[in-house]
């Protein structure tokens, strides 16, 4: 009996060690996983972007802009800002009678409540027709170098007049519909601010439009107070989803510099080549055969805001992307050629995409650091329309 005593003491203190044993280690990673969090808050919060840990890159990618702050919005030289100009511009974003059907206006796609897109997979257009592509957001276009999923559009003033003239789009001509402007007695005065007297002609237009647009910039968001010191703002979460972006999870290939985009095209295995969803892509523009499938890498400021994501809305959540990149963007081995107007064509998806080990955990700070790039919905009362 004393033995058999004896052995059960023996037992309860060796399970009692253990336990002790397992629960000082598990603080000590705690406490160690901690630090290296308090660490990294400080050096990001620190204001000097320079003492930040090293990003990590891909070869291919020796050039690149540190993400922090969007700088000042320039204007081109022969459209420079005048508020009045804008507010032109701003009435004429507003303005259906632009379209051939005078129901659809600029803002029917790029509405400030549903941050300035429409939150659609696609947009429909003239005659409830669908177009082929999602919206893109005009939140901060002032920052971009080309306009268009594809990059057609070299500058807002030329991207301006292409939603008018599109088929599924505003389905009217820029000359009819410039001609439909002039003949609103209300809309003297506005050109004439703008521009020192009221003719309408469609390039000023196109500027009045272009720099209402280039006005559309948002606001400082969590991310821009935290980098510049207020360090409580960033949960832990948040603080390690913006060391994996910048490190581990190679977000900052394309997604660089205070726009969140490098402003180029890649191909990031989406196209669907051969398939009914297939889009071509830059090619359609260049016609050169390693632009197909590639599209221009859009901002991630405000992408919380502005779902569903991709060219083809096909992700309508952060964590569906995440692990569609997480997985290095699988591409079905059927849907990767074509044949287009008797050119076979080949998707060639980045090199830079490639499995990323990320955990669950990892995901979901990514997914919480991006939110911090988002900031509140604005709800600005639409113009009124000249008569």
């Amino acid at each position: 009996m004393k033995n058999a005593v004896s052995w059960v003491l023996v037992l309860f203190l060796t399970i009692s060690l253990l336990n002790n044993c397992l629960e000082r280690k598990t603080y000590q990673e705690i406490s160690k996983k901690q630090s290296f969090v308090d660490q990294l808050r400080q050096l990001y919060s620190s204001g000097d972007a320079s003492s930040w840990p090293k990003p990590v890159l891909d070869p291919s990618k020796p050039v690149f802009t540190e993400i922090g702050h969007l700088p000042k919005v320039e204007f081109p030289a022969d459209n420079p800002y005048s508020e009045d100009k804008s507010a032109l511009g701003r009435t004429l974003f507003y303005d259906p009678r632009l379209s051939g059907s005078s129901q659809i206006a600029c803002a029917s796609c790029h509405d400030p409540e549903l941050g300035w897109t429409d939150n659609k997979t696609f947009s429909f257009g003239h005659d409830r027709q669908l177009g082929s592509r999602n919206a893109m957001t005009i939140l901060n276009i002032a920052y971009a170098q080309s306009l268009f999923w594809d990059g057609r559009a070299e500058s807002l003033e030329e991207q301006s007049r292409m939603p008018i003239e599109d088929q599924k789009e505003m389905h009217e001509h820029i000359d009819i519909a410039t001609d439909k402007i002039a003949k609103i007695k209300g809309y003297e005065i506005l050109f004439e601010k703008a521009f020192g007297d009221s003719r309408v002609t469609k390039e000023r237009i196109a500027k009045a439009i272009s720099t209402f647009e280039r006005t559309v910039v948002s606001p400082p968001s969590r991310f821009d107070k935290f980098i510049d010191g207020q360090k409580d703002l960033f949960t832990d979460n948040e603080v390690m989803g913006l060391h994996l972006f910048r490190t581990k999870a190679q977000c900052m290939n394309c997604h660089n510099s205070g726009y969140f985009s490098n402003n180029q095209f890649e191909n990031d295995g989406t196209a669907l080549l051969g398939s009914k969803q297939e889009d071509l892509g830059r090619y359609l523009v260049t016609k050169d055969p390693a632009d197909a499938g590639k599209f221009r890498v859009p901002s991630l400021r405000e992408i919380t805001r502005t779902g569903p994501w991709m060219h083809n809305g096909a992700f309508s959540t952060l964590t569906d992307i995440l692990t569609f990149y997480n997985s290095g963007n699988p591409e079905p081995p059927k849907k990767r050629s074509t044949v287009h107007e008797g050119i076979t064509l080949h998707s060639q998806k980045s090199e830079m995409l490639k499995l990323l080990d990320l955990t669950k955990e990892e995901i979901a700070q990514l997914e919480a650091f991006l939110g911090t790039l988002s900031t509140r919905t604005t709800r600005p009362v639409p113009p009124k329309l000249p008569n």
